[in-house]
């Protein structure tokens, strides 16, 4: 792969800050630090950006996606963490929107596709279960067969955002007398149907993002089976390939380096500005040298998907690895770098502003939470060791 700077990219690149100059409302730029906006910010630009064309931002242009190369999708993603502007629904631009796409018929298209390009339909995915994370092959919500149906029953963890979906994308077990993994099959579900209960899980980062969710005799048309009864699990492995480049989150590892070098601009030390101090600046250096290695893997692993090679699979268990871990390194850095502001208790960044600030909350509001939330990058999406596994398996036959 040439990783030489494109030039051409540059007017790609203007053409985009244009667009978030003059086409973006002011309220929809600026945002607060988070990984994923509310919900009403997020219909609203995901229809900003349709209207521009660009509602498919990571699709091929046959499957009415911009068609834009992996460094263009890295430079859109760029400007707009620079521009703050909303995140898009992830869960089915970067997840299931590829499985819908690759195995889903026409009519099942017609159903889905354009309430996702015109921002009118939010997903989560209900993958996880008490007793079937990392062994995901193990589980047990069941969905039988009840003649234009199947009445799904059990239950999922960790279902991030459940409380905000319109749909879910569910795991269920519809044969229990084959091979675990080839009785497991992919259905959609509508979250309004009778028999779903959300309840919140409230996790370290002091936010409402985590969920259980419960089916209770929940009656599913059998035309939202994706594929075939029993190829949930080949789905699954297509989906979770997506998903290491997705786990990487580098505009998020990009903006923490910003944020890190801000605060050493802004902080001092016995009059010295911090990033003056040279523990710190070769700190600042090594993380920005691991997060060029991550931006260039980042590519190699879709460049490598995009020509099918099975190499990628490979290569996306390292990418899940290292830059989980460097999100978590970077995160620490910064409450390090903070000193004792990095242990005030600011409010959450989608709560509203304390009455009295905080001494540098400007500055800090939000690190805490993005830290904490961090310690799960190693575990969601295939744990490191699960993935470390993998890759034994794959390069040593281990």
């Amino acid at each position: 792969m040439d990783f030489r700077p494109d030039t051409s990219l540059e007017a790609f690149r203007a053409e985009v800050r244009q667009f978030l100059r003059d086409q973006v409302p002011a309220d929809l730029k600026g945002q607060q630090r988070c990984t994923r906006s509310p919900r009403e910010q997020i219909m609203r630009w995901q229809k900003l950006l349709n209207q521009r064309g660009w509602g498919a931002p990571y699709w091929p242009k046959e499957h009415g996606g911009t068609g834009w190369s992996v460094p263009q999708i890295l430079v859109f993603d760029d400007e707009c963490s620079l521009a703050g502007t909303p995140t898009q629904d992830g869960f089915v631009h970067k997840m299931l929107g590829p499985v819908l796409n690759a195995f889903a018929t026409p009519e099942q298209k017609a159903e889905h596709l354009p309430a996702v390009f015109n921002g009118e339909r939010l997903w989560c995915q209900g993958f996880s279960e008490p007793g079937a994370g990392s062994d995901l092959a193990s589980l047990r919500t069941r969905a039988e067969r009840d003649g234009d149906h199947y009445v799904v029953n059990g239950q999922k963890i960790w279902t991030s955002y459940a409380h905000h979906a319109d749909w879910i994308f569910l795991l269920v077990r519809t044969d229990a007398q084959v091979k675990k993994q080839a009785g497991i099959s992919f259905l959609l579900v509508d979250m309004r149907t009778p028999g779903i209960t959300v309840r919140p899980i409230r996790s370290i980062d002091d936010a409402h993002h985590l969920n259980e969710t419960f089916f209770d005799n929940v009656r599913v048309p059998v035309g939202n089976l994706i594929g075939s009864e029993g190829q949930g699990w080949s789905i699954t492995k297509f989906l979770l390939n997506n998903e290491h480049a997705t786990t990487a989150d580098l505009p998020e590892l990009k903006r923490y380096l910003r944020e890190l070098r801000l605060i050493g601009s802004t902080l001092q030390v016995a009059g010295q500005p911090l990033f003056e101090r040279p523990e710190f600046a070769l700190k600042l250096a090594r993380l920005e040298a691991e997060l060029q290695a991550i931006e260039m893997l980042v590519q190699r692993v879709a460049r490598l998907d995009e020509q099918h090679n099975p190499a990628s699979h490979t290569l996306g268990s390292m990418l899940k690895i290292r830059a989980t871990e460097l999100q978590q390194r970077m995160t620490e850095a910064q409450i390090e770098a903070l000193g004792d502001y990095g242990a005030i208790a600011y409010a959450h960044p989608h709560e509203a502003d304390p009455e009295q600030p905080f001494p540098q909350q400007a500055l800090a509001r939000g690190i805490g939470n993005d830290m904490f939330l961090r310690r799960a990058s190693t575990i969601y999406g295939g744990t490191s060791e699960v993935q470390r596994g993998i890759i034994a398996k794959m390069l040593f036959q281990l």
